[in-house]
């Protein structure tokens, strides 16, 4: 319990997933996109975990990936949607279970092994935490049913394309997903910061987060959005891969977590970030 109480805390006061820019237009903040044949709104919740929500606005409904998890994001999102004036078609819980108790078994969609595991003890355990620490701010109540898609496969929604492919080996058992061959959905945006210890959980993680970069990178996508923090550029992508790759060799090259600190921060002075947190995880 401790260590999941770690990771809420983590959560909450991670620098990467910080309140992101310009005024708030609500609570939060949402940032809107016209792509090819639909529109990109991105709801930056500004809570505690730094979530964000994606919205795919289609000729004839919407599709959204990832509800806000706080009650108070939900009330102010549902008055966001509603001036959108269409339909919810889908409701993609694919990191993320959670505020979708209120839409019917055939909009909620969870991505195959999502499910399980959202009922074992490390995801299970980590609600438990979100409980001990928010207790009634957030919604956490079951879902009616859901559909279940493949972990890759083309699936059409609102007269878009969500093309699913598998996440990072090390996170999740959900995917990453490119929206309209334009949008590439990963559990994290990418950002020009030290990378968080719950995407680099320990030493495998960094091949596994460099490999999902490169794809990301690969997709020919020019927006990048995730479960957490604001939506990001081809740049943020190749900032990470670069930082991965230096990360690699720095641990090659260090004895310790205090040694690899200090050279992640001689090497990105002023990054945003914890190098310390980041470190700790690759010594154990």
């Amino acid at each position: 319990m401790k260590k999941i109480l770690w990771i809420v805390s983590l959560l909450a006061g991670s620098g990467v997933f910080g309140a992101q820019g310009a005024a708030a237009l609500l609570k939060g903040e949402v940032k809107t996109y016209d792509m090819d044949g639909f529109r990109l709104h991105v709801y930056l919740t500004q809570d505690a975990l730094g979530d964000a929500t994606t919205v795919v606005e289609g000729r004839d409904g919407l599709v959204i990936l990832e509800m806000p998890l706080f009650k108070e994001n939900l009330k102010e999102f549902a008055g966001y949607l509603k001036g959108l004036g269409k339909p919810v078609v889908k409701v993609v819980a694919d990191y993320h279970v959670g505020g979708v108790a209120d839409y019917a078994p055939g909009q909620v969609v969870l991505v195959e092994g999502m499910s399980e595991f959202a009922k074992g003890a490390v995801y299970g355990g980590m609600l438990e935490g979100f409980k001990a620490a928010f207790g009634d701010a957030i919604d956490l109540r079951e879902h009616a049913g859901h559909e279940e898609v493949p972990a890759e496969g083309r699936r059409i929604w609102a007269g878009v394309a969500f093309d699913f492919s598998r996440g990072a080996s090390s996170d999740f058992p959900a995917s990453s997903v490119v929206i309209g061959g334009r949008v590439c959905y990963t559990h994290f945006a990418p950002a020009k910061a030290h990378l968080s210890p719950l995407q680099i959980t320990g030493p495998e993680a960094v091949d596994a987060q460099l490999a999902a970069l490169k794809a990301a990178a690969a997709s020919g996508c020019t927006l990048f959005v995730g479960g957490h923090g604001a939506p990001a550029t081809p740049a943020e992508v190749e900032f990470q891969i670069a930082y991965l790759e230096k990360l690699k060799s720095l641990v090659a090259e260090n004895a310790d977590a205090g040694a690899l600190a200090a050279a992640l921060s001689a090497a990105w002075p002023g990054l945003p970030g914890d190098p310390a947190a980041l470190a700790a995880v690759l010594y154990r």
